[in-house]
């Protein structure tokens, strides 16, 4: 690859969808307004590609790997490691880490997978309650961003790990069939019990309720693995740079991909995220670097929530104060490529993600010069106008080949 040339990912989680019928049969990316990746399209190339292989679950962990390059039926060993691997949570080889939520419940049913979008400075409460009043040998508890966090159960005794479920799939149903089940089963489920009668009884919790935002009432355990092993972008295609996220999980993926994380002040992995802050801060460390992933919380969110003017809300932010800010930055460069892209659909119907094809749009300039595509469309950025350009790539983790090649 030139040396000179910037590879720059610009992606939106989950803002693929359906069409909706109070949308007049439109999905959320056909009713925004997004001239900016309506400008890459009709410039640059739309194609559609499958981020999710086939039998997998449709995770932003399997999902983000592809789109950074990596195929995750090889390389995919669990969402918590990842996050975990961010968080500077070293992790032995026979250590599991789990992805531990805050979440809503009320009776029987699983109500909200974010107890509310938990303030950070609240969870960390609740995560210090529980090592306090819950302490096992081997289990170790560590605070994240928001509902975020991880549980660590050290020498894991037991070769095939318990089965999870993530609680976005189970929004608004009777949880108790979702538990965990399998190897270790007993253990996390007595994890999930008792923080329960920890978050009801204790008295700084109470306390912190008064202060901060959320709704904790249980922890919830998913997303188990053991430490990924990548080989970093550098050694396959020269690349180094930063990862731009709200959450652990994608800096996770980028430090396992040999990238250091960019922390943005006001980056909340919500709608009100820092999006200016975020673009300004790639823009900013461009020069130094060949490579940088930015990603967006935002989109997958609002669907969560099934949230339509949310999503809308948040596409368009996403479109004009990330994707409009970048490309006026990369004027000042002769040779980069750009990729606009969602991670999965995250459909507003259904509030949680599914594996469809996702649309995916790159412009790339050379020699100061846009190339176009036979594969451009004044059709708008959006998954019809995708696959209709007839454009595929069959495996997301190709396209990295795509922005590197002239």
């Amino acid at each position: 690859m030139n040396d000179k040339r910037k590879i720059i990912v610009l992606l939106g989680d989950g803002m693929g969808d359906y069409p909706i019928d109070s949308l007049g049969g439109r999905t959320p990316l056909q009713a925004a307004v997004t001239p900016h990746m309506d400008y890459i399209v009709k410039n640059g190339l739309l194609g559609v590609t499958k981020t999710v292989p086939e039998g997998m679950s449709p995770g932003s962990d399997t999902a983000n790997l592809s789109v950074f390059g990596y195929d995750p039926q090889k390389y995919y060993t669990g969402r918590a490691p990842l996050e975990a691997l961010n968080m500077g949570i070293e992790l032995g080889p026979g250590d599991v880490a789990f992805r531990c939520n805050i979440v809503t419940l009320e009776g029987d049913v699983l109500v909200d997978f974010s107890a509310d979008h938990i303030e950070s400075e609240f969870s960390e409460i609740v995560i210090n309650e529980m090592k306090k009043y819950f302490p096992v040998k081997g289990i170790e508890y560590y605070a994240g961003v928001s509902y975020r966090n991880i549980v660590v159960w050290r020498d894991y005794p037991y070769e095939e790990i318990a089965e999870t479920t993530p609680p976005h799939d189970i929004q608004g149903q009777n949880y108790s069939s979702f538990l965990p089940d399998g190897s270790g089963a007993e253990l996390l489920r007595e994890v999930i019990k008792n923080s329960v009668d920890i978050i009801r009884e204790s008295a700084a919790i109470k306390e912190a309720a008064s202060r901060y935002n959320g709704k904790p009432v249980s922890l919830w355990l998913w997303g188990a693995g053991r430490k990924p092993s990548m080989e970093s972008l550098e050694n396959r295609f020269g690349l180094t740079g930063y990862t731009i996220a709200a959450v652990d999980l994608i800096h996770g993926i980028g430090k396992a991909a040999g990238l250091s994380p960019i922390r943005v002040e006001g980056a909340t992995g919500y709608i009100d995220t820092n999006y200016n802050g975020k673009a300004e801060a790639l823009l900013r460390n461009l020069n130094n670097v060949n490579y940088i992933f930015l990603h967006v919380e935002a989109p997958d969110e609002s669907g969560h929530e099934g949230n339509i003017e949310k999503k809308i809300k948040s596409i368009q932010d996403f479109d004009e104060k990330i994707v409009g800010t970048v490309l006026k930055g990369l004027r000042e460069y002769s040779d980069y490529s750009l990729l606009v892209m969602p991670d999965h659909f995250t459909p507003v119907s259904t509030r949680t993600h599914s594996p469809d094809p996702v649309p995916f749009a790159i412009i790339k300039c050379r020699n100061g010069e846009i190339v176009h595509s036979k594969y451009g469309t004044s059709s708008g950025f959006n998954e019809p106008a995708a696959v209709s350009t007839g454009y595929i790539v069959e495996h997301a983790h190709d396209i990295i080949n795509i922005l590197v090649e002239d």
